[in-house]
């Protein structure tokens, strides 16, 4: 079953995202979920990120969790909100 997790960045923690990006990529290559699409969050301009949004495939809320909970991001307390939804793929 397909899962979304949305996480908003704290206010002025674009440094700690951009300094810290490539251990969190390295993460996701490490293929700790099976992701079915990722990215990063973006300001209406498009210019600056400010969030990740994940989409993922797992059996259970709590392999959600847990792959947010080891994802380099969450330990650096870059996020201040996750959200974690079951999602029903309906069209696409």
């Amino acid at each position: 079953m397909h899962w979304i997790i949305y996480c908003n960045d704290k206010p002025d923690s674009l440094a700690l995202r951009e300094a810290n990006i490539a251990r969190h990529r390295a993460y996701l290559e490490s293929k700790p979920i099976n992701v079915v699409m990722s990215g990063p969050l973006m300001d209406d301009a498009g210019e600056k990120m400010n969030g990740s949004f994940f989409l993922v495939d797992a059996e259970t809320r709590a392999e959600v969790e847990l792959f947010n909970r080891q994802d380099p991001f969450f330990g650096l307390g870059l996020w201040s909100d996750v959200h974690i939804r079951r999602f029903y793929k309906r069209v696409g």
